[in-house]
């Protein structure tokens, strides 16, 4: 078995009782397309009652090798390779947990899929707002085709964005 990372251990051992808490709260969900239109899976953003986000990857048919995946402060998945989608929502942090200014609020960790391209993972987000979700131009969700190097500015130098999903409103 895949270790849990550490950041989603906390919940995994709260019980089945707080991750139903946080997934009657509404949120947002994106359906997370390949470049050639293939379903990838969805992503999905849940506020709970501390004010922190949890992230929830549940995606298939991903590239093997690490990858990095972040949230993007635009809504628009329209660009072929994904420009559209603008770059991470960033607050007023830099990029990053190796900067001292960082992390962005769409700073995720990187993932590792398993045999056959799935990820099911849950993250813990304390510096993303409900708020950033849902400003005029919305946000996606983009998974790039390397690693993100954790301090590189302004990315990661992750590499091409290789999936993408615009977040709209979960009831």
């Amino acid at each position: 078995m895949r270790p849990i990372l550490p950041v989603a251990a906390a919940l995994l051992a709260a019980g089945p009782a707080l991750a139903e808490s946080h997934m009657s709260q509404g949120g947002w969900i994106a359906e997370v397309q390949g470049r050639d239109g293939a379903a990838h899976g969805t992503v999905t953003v849940e506020p709970t009652a501390s004010g922190t986000m949890v992230v929830e990857l549940d995606l298939a048919g991903l590239p093997t090798g690490t990858l990095a995946v972040h949230l993007h402060e635009t809504g628009d998945c329209s660009a072929e390779d994904f420009s559209s989608a603008g770059g991470h929502i960033a607050g007023d942090a830099s990029h990053g947990v190796e900067s001292a200014d960082g992390p962005h609020p769409g700073d995720l960790p990187n993932v590792l899929p398993e045999e056959g391209g799935a990820v099911q993972v849950q993250f813990f987000n304390d510096r993303l707002t409900g708020e950033m979700m849902t400003d005029a131009d919305g946000a996606a969700f983009v998974v790039h085709a390397g690693a993100d190097d954790y301090e590189s500015q302004p990315a990661g130098d992750a590499g091409d964005r290789i999936a993408c999903g615009v977040f709209e409103p979960r009831e």
